[in-house]
């Protein structure tokens, strides 16, 4: 076995389905640091361990994205303790919703959240999201609010914040930033880079003048048609690997 290969070994403290796991959420934090989805060492992005009921992964609180790897990703059970080893702690307004996300949404398996400057100024608007590009209108009855109650570090507010998400698998906490739910990781990316893509062009939009908001029976055969919510064509799968590739070509060091 090469040295390289050694280096990227799978430690024999986690099993098959978590070490990948485990590999996929670090890229993962890889590819929002390329995307400058990042926000120095705060916002999170968590996924549930696979055969493991109530255990999920999160970033280690203290680390950059571009720092975070496959063996340093902090192992949680849903009252936020700290499974086996870390050497660093978790952002505790990261733990408050997600784990009643990952608790009581059956296909709740991946949670982002983010403070791109774009979401977050959409999230300051009274109207929030509008219906006027190409993006948004693949989100439409996609998206839900959440009211602002300052840092979310608060317990019951991780039980309200999920009262409003319903269904929805955007959630966009009002003066805050989006909360995206993924049935899996690749999914929420593909969300993710949808509801950034929509807000970025609405701000640009709405700085030249009034928007043309399009009408609800077309942006519901957008909504229909896109193939963001099509397992068939799967779902985020495509775009989630061209860009592990992507960072895979930078540095590898994630797998580690």
């Amino acid at each position: 076995m090469s040295l390289s290969n050694r280096y990227y070994e799978r430690p024999s403290r986690f099993s098959e389905a978590e070490w990948n796991a485990r590999i996929d959420l670090a890229a993962m934090y890889r590819i929002f640091a390329y995307m400058k989805w990042d926000e120095a060492i705060y916002n999170h992005i968590s996924l549930r361990v696979p055969g493991e009921e109530n255990h999920f992964l999160i970033n280690p609180f203290g680390l950059h994205y571009s720092e975070v790897t496959a063996s340093n990703l902090v192992k949680v059970d849903i009252d936020g303790t700290i499974v086996d080893h870390s050497d660093w702690p978790i952002n505790p307004a990261g733990f408050t919703f997600h784990s009643q996300i990952h608790d009581k949404v059956e296909n709740g398996h991946c949670v982002m959240h983010v403070h791109t400057t774009s979401t977050l100024a959409v999230c300051c608007l009274e109207e929030g999201l509008s219906y006027s590009n190409f993006y948004s209108a693949q989100l439409y009855n996609k998206v839900a609010y959440h009211e602002f109650e300052g840092i979310t570090v608060h317990p019951d507010e991780g039980e309200r914040i999920l009262a409003s998400a319903g269904d929805k698998p955007v959630l966009m906490l009002r003066n805050h930033g989006p909360v995206i739910i993924g049935a899996n990781l690749a999914q929420a990316f593909a969300l993710m880079w949808l509801v950034n893509r929509a807000c970025e062009v609405q701000c640009a939009s709405m700085a030249m003048g009034k928007v043309r908001e399009i009408p609800e029976a077309i942006v519901k055969k957008c909504t229909a048609d896109s193939l963001n919510f099509n397992p068939k064509y799967g779902a985020g799968a495509d775009v989630f690997a061209a860009m592990k590739r992507l960072v895979e070509k930078q540095d590898p060091s994630y797998k580690r």
